[in-house]
């Protein structure tokens, strides 16, 4: 670097990192030049690059001071920069590089550096949604999900186990939640899958098998033991939502007691899910309804037992093999999961975890 170079670039680092303020006196070119050891005409060609650059000014009879600051500070480190860069670019000519291969070289390496500081991308996240029938396990697994499959995201729509299996079939769902009981064959869910979902795959991942039956009040005030209870008057009874499997299985009960629904208080309400009916006993708004225990707990109320149902996730062939569908399957037969599903309350876990395929031949 030349000494006119030097002298520049020495008093502007002093000037921007502080250690020359503005109004601060500089050398006169005669004291400069004696103390770099230079003729003065290097020292005025020095001054007169910083007096473009606006970092000092001269003024007769006050001689040559750091100017007040004109500049950002961005500006300033910009053009320090470009110093840095056009002595780099001098150096790199005296070795024997063309400006070219120089400007190719730089390019490689930001480029190399820029990718490895660079902010990570982040990629879009698989959508999984579940759409089927409401169950406090389905809570658990929501908020579990991120971390057994931080590259999915899970969403949850409550409409019923035969919503969530016709969502299915229209391509609305990726899991549906059910446990609907077949009369016929007294079984759950496998027949309704197989005729909504004619010649799919389909595997039936087990959460559990939950006690349903009829939500009261602390302490049972009314004595509700059965559904014939139900047709006592001044009972006021919160129904489940059509198409909800509850609601599917205390029909066929009615019709089975033959017990006409029209005489139950409240039969025509439509709740979507067995908290809303357990949060409609608490609120004195009925005296009984039909729901999971684990609803009734969460409650703080009481429960009188009926029968108890297998909630299964219908899940298709093409979706179980997707990562993050694995994980919450082989999360599901750990015995920490099982802990995490019994604490709710009100479920057997003996099959959670199993998995059953249906349409295995076509």
């Amino acid at each position: 670097m030349s000494l006119f170079k030097k002298i520049t670039a020495e008093i502007r680092q002093s000037i921007l990192n502080g250690t020359l303020k503005a109004g601060d006196p500089l050398p006169s070119v005669r004291e400069a030049s004696e103390q770099w050891g230079c003729a003065p005409g290097t020292v005025q060609r020095a001054y007169r690059e910083l007096t473009l650059q606006g970092l000092i000014i001269t003024q007769v009879g006050q001689g040559t001071r750091v100017a007040a600051p004109s500049l950002s500070r961005t500006t300033l480190r910009r053009a320090a920069l470009g110093n840095r860069v056009e002595a780099f670019l001098l150096e790199m000519m005296a070795a024997g590089y063309t400006p070219q291969e120089v400007e190719e070289a730089a390019q490689e390496v930001l480029a190399r550096w820029q990718a490895r500081f660079a902010p990570p991308v982040q990629l879009p996240k698989t959508l999984l949604r579940f759409v089927g029938s409401h169950d406090p396990i389905m809570g658990l697994v929501n908020g579990r999900f991120a971390a057994l499959a931080p590259d999915y995201e899970l969403t949850l729509t409550f409409v019923g186990s035969m919503g969530g299996l016709l969502a299915l079939a229209r391509q609305g769902a990726d899991i549906a939640g059910c446990h609907l009981w077949d009369e016929e064959s007294d079984s759950y869910n496998a027949p309704f899958a197989m005729r909504l979902l004619p010649g799919r795959r389909v595997a039936l991942l087990t959460l559990a098998y939950r006690r349903l039956g009829l939500i009261v009040a602390p302490g049972n005030p009314l004595g509700v033991q059965s559904l014939a209870d139900l047709l006592r008057p001044g009972v006021r009874f919160a129904n489940r939502a059509t198409g909800a499997s509850g609601r599917l299985w205390l029909d066929a009960q009615l019709q089975r007691l033959d017990l006409d629904p029209q005489r139950i208080r409240g039969y025509e309400q439509a709740l979507k899910t067995n908290l809303q009916v357990a949060e409609a006993v608490a609120a004195g708004q009925a005296d009984v309804g039909l729901g999971v225990e684990a609803a009734a707990l969460a409650c703080g109320l009481d429960f009188v037992l009926l029968t108890r149902e297998r909630y299964d996730l219908v899940i298709p062939a093409q979706v179980w093999e997707l990562p993050g569908v694995q994980a919450l399957a082989q999360w599901l037969t750990t015995a920490a999961a099982h802990q995490a599903i019994a604490v709710l309350g009100g479920y057997d876990v003996t099959d959670t975890g199993r998995v059953a395929w249906i349409n295995e031949t076509t």
